[in-house]
């Protein structure tokens, strides 16, 4: 099914996650999201989310919870994302993941994601986080 090694893992951790098993579990969160279709993906799809659909994009009139960037987007668009983000009131992160990994996990390759579940918005944030603690230490 998973073209992921070992599947998809579960939604239960035992423990706080460490480095970069924080950042595969905020990845594994996103294909979550990606499937269970609780992800934009793509700068004007979640720039248009952000400011509450103005766009017209069926996809684009959720609530966003989240922001995640990817570790390798270029400092032009961060700059946006996060001022867009900022003006909304949404926080954002940035992942310990490249495009390219992000890409392997939800299928697209693409740096800036909403996710418009809070709950599972909130996992990834705790992810991301223990992800830059871990690479700080």
């Amino acid at each position: 099914m998973s073209g992921q090694k070992g599947g998809e893992p579960a939604c239960a951790a035992s423990g706080p996650p460490s480095g970069a098993k924080a950042a595969e579990k905020a990845l594994s969160l996103l294909g979550l999201c990606k499937k269970a279709g609780l992800l934009v993906t793509g700068f004007d799809e979640v720039a248009a989310a952000m400011r509450g659909g103005q766009k017209g994009k069926s996809r684009a009139n959720r609530t966003v919870h989240l922001v995640a960037l990817a570790a390798d987007l270029s400092p032009k668009s961060v700059k946006e994302t996060e001022r867009i983000a900022r003006n909304n009131n949404i926080p954002t992160i940035r992942l310990g993941a490249t495009l390219d990994e992000v890409w392997r996990a939800v299928g697209r390759r693409s740096g800036i994601l909403a996710v418009t579940e809070e709950g599972l918005a909130g996992k990834i944030s705790r992810a991301a986080r223990q992800n830059e603690e871990e690479e700080f230490v």
